[in-house]
């Protein structure tokens, strides 16, 4: 049974779904910034369905995220790689990753882990402001409807505003009453 596209809704979460959302999608994804490139290294890393890898891939030739390049003729074979839009993905994936790693890594550990090539330490990932280089908070930043945004945006933000004003609230009784001003 196919799923309900997603294509058609104003909500730039909801287009990026449509061409990223299929689970076997973002794991083809990560194992491409891993630098995997070819059918059999994805189908050993996953353990997917032939005809299930060659539809994601198809899928994700097909919306700009990987290209398909030819790498010999006799027989003819192909890699899959990475295109700008598709490394544009990166950050997505590490957030996802580090997110992954924090609350559901198994008993020993994560297994993987995103260091700086210099010092060798494990990085802190944050989501930041490329402007201000302050990081993304409750506390300092707010979500809001733009002058494009269709009436089911509009409904969903009014929706949940009490919401999201009462969980900031939270987090500003929490930092005036911690002793170093941090939740």
């Amino acid at each position: 049974m196919k799923r309900k596209s997603f294509e058609t809704m104003r909500c730039p979460a909801a287009r990026a779904l449509e061409h990223v959302g299929d689970g076997w999608n973002i794991l083809i994804l990560r194992d491409a910034f891993y630098g995997l490139s070819r059918f059999d290294e994805f189908q050993k890393s996953l353990g997917i369905a032939p005809n299930i890898l060659t539809r994601r891939l198809n899928d994700l030739v097909e919306s700009g995220l990987l290209e398909r390049r030819a790498y010999t003729d006799k027989p003819p074979r192909h890699e899959y790689v990475l295109t700008p839009m598709g490394r544009d993905f990166g950050p997505v994936l590490l957030t996802l990753v580090a997110w992954g790693s924090k609350h559901f890594a198994p008993t020993e550990g994560p297994g993987i882990a995103l260091t700086d090539d210099a010092s060798g330490e494990p990085v802190d990932l944050i989501v930041a402001d490329a402007r201000t280089g302050l990081p993304i908070s409750p506390l300092t930043h707010s979500i809001h409807t733009t002058a494009s945004a269709d009436e089911t945006a509009h409904w969903r933000m009014e929706a949940g505003r009490e919401r999201r004003l009462a969980y900031s609230a939270t987090l500003v009784a929490a930092t005036d009453s911690s002793p170093e001003g941090h939740p």
